[in-house]
């Protein structure tokens, strides 16, 4: 812009370059035009759009390796579940969905599968799956399956840039944070071809509904996306358990911004209209999904966005008063007291009638492990999950490498962010930040939950320094003036060796351009390429499927593992149809969904002392396991061959048994006398135990299965799985557990069948 430009031109082109002349949209300029030649501003949009398109592009590549190498495998244990339960849903309907009872888990209690799933990643993958036709496409279900996570890494990616845009106005953010999000590890954990897990299609719903809530609080009449804030967090609430996180992340955001304007003595109404919107919405969806039900209205882990709805409601009648009567402030400070006292005294009226009650329903485990130490929250089943351990430092630098220390640099850099249209999301993105950090420092598993956030803050950096390097290219008109002002300023010596600094930085183009360039080959040639590295390497690796691997013989040659699919194979065609396969719960599921064959747990967990006895079975003694297992199962499956074997996991199992039949190690919760020392030699209670015999079996001197109880009748491969034929199985209960006239489940106040 030239100077001299008429007042309203210039104010609209200064509007511009701060990030748009209204809260409409993308006219937004980020770097300001002033000093840049005409062609200038073309190569900048080039370069958004191809970035942009680089952006979906290893979205999509970086998550199909495991396709690529291995082909279209669901991967990991809960994927199979998944699958297993989205193949009954397109064989079935979703009326008889919802009401399945599977007796082919949990034996012999069974478990309603439709009321205890979070079915949104089954009914999308079976819509998909129906649609594709009508497409010329044609794609078995498992097909469909295993590249969800990768058509969604790609949807999650275009989200977290318009969430970007939203949190900061920058266009140039906005690209940055989409390149970012596209491969950062900590989202292609849970998002890789073949991972047909809840969190690849949750995490596309958070960000959906991030966007949608802080678009609908920008300001005018954005509060009617508040709408379509509701529905994303409908189907967040349908996809996985995590949509806890997400409403009571908004109700924050909303607490955060309603306080700010309290203290400014104003009214928002477009954040009251907004937030409503968004609470009915979302808790009405919610509630419609069998596995929460009424939950949002019963769970303290859920009072916190009820509490800020109602409270907005409040405010927003003392504000209607105040209008129509023109309170004072004095006058409405005092009806904000007398109304939250009164609501107040109500609320706890209320409460002390429906806590005895048990109206509320307590913290679960998971959620006192983000409270309290790792090892004490109160469950060891929970706790001998590795995932719910504490994020390390390596964790965070493993899973976001340079997005992690440049994180609060961009958290600074945004809070100096002085557009209004963007102020709410500013607040979001701080309020998201902090939150999701400290969870994830609690959690492993959450190091998930801040990936969006740490790659929207790393682009708020590198976007910066993008400008810096943008205006050191280019003279910037005003320098004169800048010059001016740095001369004019205060006197002390280390004020006057910066003004001088400046001096020099806006009067010689020389030093301007030399920091141009090297910012840009440093940052382009050297932290990009290795960050891009790491995350293809970490990608590479994640796109194992665990259930047919990859392993080096001792002559050098590469052979696939596939193991664990032969033993499931195995018995899904030499064993009886009605065969009961006991084997510790982790492996549930791929029994299950690969070798058809009833198991006694899975992964659901649902049943803490169901798997405390599989636990005091296999951790008791040979003969001891048998008097519990022989009316339990026909089979006995055991992971052998060392790395995460059944071993490893033992002193676990041995824990959860005691926790529930104090005999499995007598006075000790721990059960220290159960392990291995740094020799590897088992301790006597766990040499005489049943897994250690069944895992050791003819492997190692005097350990032997009772051919009377148990026989060996297959061995894989390579050794990773043993099958052991139980005998003198108990008929009787097996009889009477298979009798449909023995099945309650349509009982009153039950479960449907």
């Amino acid at each position: 812009m030239a100077k001299g430009s008429p007042p309203k031109k210039k104010a609209a082109a200064t509007a511009a370059a701060k990030g748009g002349k209204d809260a409409g949209g993308w006219e937004a300029v980020d770097i300001p035009s002033t000093g840049r030649p005409i062609w200038f501003n073309p190569i900048v949009w080039a370069l958004r759009l191809y970035f942009v398109q680089w952006a979906l592009r290893e979205a999509y590549h970086i998550r199909t390796y495991a396709i690529q190498e291995y082909g279209t495998v669901i991967h990991e244990f809960d994927p199979w579940f998944n699958f297993r339960a989205t193949q009954y849903l397109a064989d079935n309907g979703v009326e008889r969905f919802y009401k399945w009872f599977d007796y082919m888990s949990w034996y012999p209690l069974g478990r309603p599968v439709g009321t205890t799933i979070y079915p949104g990643m089954q009914l999308t993958s079976v819509a998909i799956w129906n649609a594709l036709p009508s497409f010329g496409v044609e794609m078995s279900l498992n097909d469909v399956c295993c590249y969800m996570p990768v058509w969604f890494g790609v949807i999650a990616t275009v989200f977290l840039g318009l969430l970007a845009y939203e949190c900061s106005g920058s266009v140039d953010n906005a690209v940055i944070s989409a390149a970012i999000f596209a491969i950062i590890p900590a989202h292609t954990m849970r998002s890789v071809g073949g991972g047909y897990d809840n969190e690849s299609v949750a995490i596309t719903a958070m960000l959906m509904t991030f966007y949608f809530w802080v678009r609908s609080v920008r300001g005018g009449n954005s509060w009617i996306i508040g709408v379509l804030a509701g529905l994303a967090e409908y189907y967040m609430a349908l996809s996985w358990g995590g949509y806890v996180f997400v409403v009571n992340m908004v109700a924050l955001h909303a607490a955060v911004l309603s306080l700010t304007y309290v203290m400014r003595k104003e009214f928002d109404l477009t954040l009251h209209k907004a937030y409503s919107l968004f609470y009915v919405i979302g808790t009405y969806g919610a509630t419609t999904v069998p596995v929460i039900g009424m939950t949002p209205l019963k769970s303290l882990e859920q009072m916190l966005p009820l509490l800020v709805f109602l409270a907005m409601q409040v405010v927003a009648v003392i504000e209607y008063q105040r209008r129509e009567k023109n309170l004072t402030f004095e006058d409405v400070h005092k009806l904000r007291i007398q109304y939250f006292g009164t609501c107040a005294a109500a609320g706890v009226a209320v409460c002390a009638v429906l806590f005895p009650m048990g109206y509320f329903g307590p913290l679960s485990s998971r959620v006192r492990g983000l409270f309290v130490a790792h090892t004490r929250t109160g469950n060891p089943l929970v706790d001998s999950v590795a995932e719910h351990q504490p994020a390390s430092p390596k964790a965070y630098w493993t899973y976001m490498h340079y997005a992690c220390p440049m994180a609060p640099f961009g958290l600074a850099l945004l809070l100096r962010k002085k557009d209004s249209c963007f102020k709410n999301g500013v607040w979001f993105m701080v309020s998201y930040a902090v939150t999701v950090y400290y969870f994830s420092t609690k959690m492993q598993r959450l190091v998930l939950l801040a990936g969006p956030a740490a790659a929207v803050l790393a682009g708020v950096f590198i976007q910066n320094m993008f400008q810096l390097g943008v205006d050191a290219a280019f003279q910037h008109e005003d320098a004169a003036e800048l010059v001016g002002k740095a001369r004019r300023g205060k006197k002390g010596s280390l004020w006057e060796a910066l003004s001088g600094l400046r001096v020099i930085w806006y009067q010689n183009a020389l030093p301007r351009l030399a920091v141009s360039v090297l910012f840009v080959l440093w940052g382009a040639l050297s932290l990009s390429g290795e960050f891009y590295g790491l995350a293809h390497h970490m990608a590479h690796g994640m796109s194992h499927p665990q259930i047919v691997t990859k392993g080096q013989m001792p002559s050098g040659e590469t052979v696939v593992i596939d193991d664990y699919r032969e033993a499931y194979y195995w018995l899904r065609d030499n064993t009886p149809k009605d065969a009961r396969v006991l084997a510790w719960w982790d492996y549930g599921y791929q029994i299950a969904g690969l070798a058809n064959r009833t198991t006694i747990a899975d992964g659901n967990t649902w049943n803490h002392e169901h798997i405390a006895l599989l636990g005091k079975a296999l951790t008791s003694p040979q003969k001891d396991g048998h008097r519990i297992v022989r009316h339990l199962a026909d089979y006995v499956l055991v992971w052998a061959g060392g790395r995460g074997d059944d071993m490893a996991k033992s002193p676990h199992m041995a824990r959860i048994g005691t926790s529930v039949y104090k005999d499995v190690c007598p006075g000790d919760p721990s059960c220290s006398q159960f392990g291995m020392d740094h020799q590897g030699n088992p301790s006597p209670m766990m040499e005489k135990s049943l897994l250690y015999t069944l895992h050791s079996h003819k492997l190692k001197p005097g350990i032997e299965a009772d051919e009377n109880r148990f026989v060996e009748v297959m061995k894989s491969k390579y050794g990773k799985v043993r099958i052991f034929k139980v005998k003198g199985v108990d008929n009787e209960s097996k009889k009477w557990a298979a009798d449909p006239a023995n099945r309650k489940c349509d009982a009153p106040g039950s479960w449907y069948c």
